[in-house]
């Protein structure tokens, strides 16, 4: 019904195509930085209240988080690669394939809910013994990541439907979505952890559960708004089967992207095993650290999110001046909120630590001139964070793949441990500020390259 429709009317321009760009990153990019502000909140949340219970509680769930974030690279990675093929789709005015890449999008996340199940079902006790042999730390860690693999399907599904709305910018009903779930989660938090108003105490697997609960009334909004309200596109699974080329076209953009947040799995990974040579204290501060930087580097991503299929838009329809003065305001705004990080991180370290995350003295100790350290990377990284992107959105993930290479697996971790062995624990943190400097070397060096050979010649 939708294509008929399509088919035997005037087709109207895409507001991606004739709004100015700065009204239309805007438009695209706030709704998405606010509902990722609020998601950045319910992440403090989650670790303050587990905070409370113990500090091996945060260490459990410290460590849990390589898992969740490699969740997470194949759910947005997979759905940046439907982003970019839909929205180019669609600038081409091509709403057969358009259909196509959204269906067969929904498909490989519940191939990626389902695989999830089943491995976290069966090792998520094996992943924490690899890492510690402390029996609390494992208790609570295995009980958390088995109930967020075994429930995967509302992270998987609800990224893939909100791309598909982002793909043809109604990101509106992307924040409803992600902020409804998120507030849930910070109200079921307290409730399941301490077992308030009746409910049994659950301690970190109540956490998890309440994670879960608000990621499946994320896609259930998700998917309602799909169906109500995105008519650009078919989304009606009813006969419908894997299309080859499809596929390859979208994990040809989405792999590299899936590799290159898999990475920072890889790379959190190591840098707690290389943290837990000094302490389990070292990695709940590095943990602490992921929680409350998601709160400035949230907002980037979300204007990302807003920015991709701007550009897959204007270069499917070739429109130079449109990319390029898109990227550019990317990059100022990126940079501005990045520098505003810097400023909160360099003042108020051992305010966050003790307020939010009761920190022992030990925490501070360690603490404190971790994050005065490692922010000093935000001075490059909201440039870098765009620049990712606009590989992406150009339908050159590989280049993104390729500076976070350098960044996480050939400079952090060789360069952290080899400052472990020889100057010690305090040194460690200067390895991210230093990769940071890596990835703006490689990041530029290849926006030029992808210049000279896709957009000029526009």
């Amino acid at each position: 019904m939708v294509q008929n429709k399509q088919e035997s009317t005037p087709i109207q321009e895409n507001k991606m195509g004739i709004m100015p760009i700065p009204k239309l990153l805007i438009s695209m990019s706030l709704p998405m930085m606010l509902s990722m502000l609020v998601q950045a909140l319910y992440n403090i949340v989650d670790s303050m209240f587990v905070a409370k219970l113990n500090e091996d509680a945060l260490a459990a769930v410290s460590l849990a988080f390589p898992i969740q974030m490699l969740m997470i690279a194949i759910a947005s990675g997979t759905g940046v690669g439907i982003n970019a093929l839909l929205s180019r789709n669609l600038g081409e005015k091509d709403f057969n394939n358009a259909n196509r890449a959204a269906k067969n999008g929904i498909f490989l996340a519940f191939l990626s809910c389902i695989t999830f199940a089943i491995v976290g079902g069966l090792g998520s006790r094996l992943f924490f013994e690899v890492q510690t042999k402390d029996p609390a730390i494992v208790a609570y860690g295995s009980q958390y990541l088995r109930i967020i693999t075994i429930c995967s399907f509302g992270i998987f599904m609800q990224i893939t439907f909100e791309r598909l709305l982002q793909s043809t910018g109604k990101t509106i009903y992307n924040m409803i979505t992600q902020t409804t779930g998120a507030v849930i989660n910070i109200i079921l938090d307290p409730i399941m952890i301490f077992g308030l108003f009746g409910f049994p105490r659950m301690e970190v697997a109540g956490a998890a559960l309440a994670t879960v609960i608000g990621q499946l009334v994320g896609v259930s909004l998700a998917i309602y708004f799909n169906h109500t309200k995105n008519h650009d596109i078919d989304i009606n699974m009813k006969g419908f089967r894997p299309h080859g080329q499809t596929i390859s076209n979208i994990y040809k953009v989405g792999i590299p992207c899936i590799i290159m947040q898999a990475i920072t799995s890889v790379m959190t990974f190591g840098m707690n095993k290389i943290l837990l040579m000094f302490s389990s204290t070292a990695t709940a501060v590095f943990g602490v650290y992921y929680k409350l930087q998601s709160f400035i580097f949230m907002p980037v991503f979300g204007l990302n999110n807003g920015m991709i299929p701007v550009i897959a838009y204007n270069y499917g329809a070739r429109n130079k001046k449109r990319i390029t003065q898109t990227t550019k305001l990317s990059v100022s705004i990126a940079v501005g909120i990045m520098l505003f990080g810097l400023l909160l991180f360099q003042t108020c370290p051992a305010f966050f630590l003790s307020t939010l995350f009761d920190a022992s003295d030990e925490m501070l100790t360690i603490g404190v001139p971790a994050l005065r350290i490692i922010s000093i990377s935000f001075l490059f990284a909201g440039y870098n964070i765009v620049i990712g992107s606009v590989f992406q959105a150009l339908g050159n993930g590989v280049y993104s793949l390729i500076v976070s290479l350098a960044r996480q697996l050939f400079a952090i971790l060789p360069i952290a441990y080899l400052f472990a062995i020889l100057f010690g624990l305090h040194a460690v943190w200067w390895a991210i500020p230093l990769a940071e400097i890596v990835s703006t070397t490689a990041s530029t060096i290849l926006l030029r390259r992808i210049y000279r050979l896709k957009i000029a010649p526009l």
